[in-house]
């Protein structure tokens, strides 16, 4: 029996104490050079480092991976791993350091990593806000850099050369800013940049994203329970002609500007009211003039359950007609629900949370029929009911006047209901009158 299992086990590929069988590393071993370093370039540095105990084979290897990927290292260790490097170029160069670092120090490895090609650099840095120093200038003018995201990092000039013309990918995540000239200085000089991704966790005054060729741009100014971490008065969002997905989550910004979008599809659109903002009539103005601007969009998700203070205005004036638009989200007051059903006539998707704050109830569309319930609306999701009368009057309005509605699916949370209560609603639903014969209605429960 013992020699079976120690059989067994060599067959799989282990010892019997668990150890890798020395044949596995044989059959690795016998890929190309190129193969291998192409393997390893997904692993850290330091277990790259480590699979030079293999073997003969193994010793140098690591030294010709085109990735250095540093988590934390001691900078001795970093400064050994580059010496001792075999290979001219790097495509990637990983830096995520959270130790005492002098300026000289950092620019020494970026001024390495640029000499060689780097293509991507990730670069994130331990600051305190009182001792931001600024990045090394060479990282502004490399010529070779495809994507560079630099998170917790400091001091994004307002001045000074920026020559990026190789940068598609750029992500600045909760890093510090000289001023507010810093991000329009930074992206004049990125003529190819496509995809941009900021983090704002600094205040401005203005916040400025201008560039002609990026396709994708996400904004986030964080935001957790009733604090504010970044923040800006102006959101500028200026000369975009490509933009075709916009992502802004927790925007409290009185002035919202932006040029036209004609290119955009997607967006996904957060707003929250900042407690210490007084003037509701002008912030309710930005969030129609911003409305107006997603016109053309196909998907649209929108969070408007922090504004509850907004609503009457926005409503009353409101007249943004979404000819384009094919999925909705919408988390907020269900007074929008009407409002959205009677200026989309193509959409097809539907997904409905409501905000629980300041409710008056469920108010059916002042017009005949949306064009929407009578043509192309075939999947409706309403996701955690609480079983009010409203929500009943919705739903019943939906399934009565939806005539190519396909499913409807119908999310809620037990805990909120007495089992009685839940059968006597499921029960009820299921007798609603259906207009469109197809239609399928699915309850699911919240987790």
């Amino acid at each position: 029996m013992a020699i079976t299992e120690q059989h067994s086990r060599r067959r799989r590929g282990k010892h019997p104490q668990g150890e890798t069988n020395p044949s596995s590393i044989d059959r690795l071993s016998d890929l190309p050079d190129s193969v291998l370093t192409h393997i390893l370039s997904f692993l850290p540095t330091n277990l790259s480092v480590r699979t030079s105990i293999l073997g003969q084979r193994w010793r140098f290897l690591w030294a010709y991976v085109p990735t250095l990927d540093f988590h934390d290292e001691n900078q001795e260790i970093i400064n050994r791993v580059m010496l001792l490097r075999r290979v001219q170029t790097i495509n990637t160069f990983r830096l995520h350091f959270y130790l005492d670092c002098s300026a000289y120090q950092l620019e020494t490895w970026f001024t390495f990593a640029i000499m060689r090609g780097v293509q991507k650099l990730d670069l994130s840095l331990a600051y305190e806000e009182d001792t931001v120093s600024g990045l090394p200038g060479c990282i502004f003018t490399c010529e070779t850099l495809v994507d560079l995201s630099l998170y917790y990092c400091g001091g994004i000039p307002a001045s000074g050369a920026v020559c990026l013309p190789r940068l598609k990918i750029l992500r600045l995540i909760s890093v510090q800013y000289e001023a507010d000239e810093s991000l329009p200085h930074l992206l004049s000089g990125c003529p190819v940049l496509e995809d941009l991704e900021i983090r704002l966790e600094s205040d401005m005054v203005t916040c400025n994203v201008s560039s002609p060729t990026v396709k994708r741009l996400v904004l986030d100014f964080l935001y957790e329970g009733c604090c504010s971490y970044g923040r800006s008065d102006r959101l500028e969002i200026d000369n975009t002609p490509a933009l075709e997905y916009l992502e802004i989550n927790n925007c409290s910004s009185e002035h919202i500007k932006c040029g036209v979008l004609n290119s955009l599809i997607k967006a996904e659109i957060g707003f929250y009211k900042d407690e210490k903002k007084q003037d509701y009539y002008l912030y309710s103005r930005t969030v129609l003039e911003f409305f107006d601007r997603l016109c053309n969009v196909e998907c649209l998700k929108l969070d408007l359950s922090y504004g509850p203070d907004i609503m009457d205005s926005v409503l009353s004036a409101w007249t943004t007609n979404f000819r384009n638009l094919r999925k909705l989200e919408l988390h907020a007051d269900c007074r929008f629900l009407p409002k959205f059903l009677e200026n989309a006539d193509n959409l097809e998707t539907l997904i409905f949370t409501e905000h629980w704050e300041e409710i008056e109830g469920w108010m059916e569309p002042r017009q005949q029929v949306p064009t929407c319930l009578l043509s192309n609306l075939r999947i409706i999701n309403i996701e955690n009911i609480q079983g009010q009368k409203h929500e009943f009057e919705a739903i019943r309005y939906f399934l009565r006047n939806s005539k190519v509605l396909e499913r409807m699916k119908i999310s809620y949370s037990r805990r909120l209901f007495s089992s009685n209560k839940e059968i006597n609603m499921l029960k009820k639903i299921s007798t609603f009158e259906r207009g469109s014969t197809a239609c399928q209605v699915e309850f699911l429960l919240d987790r």
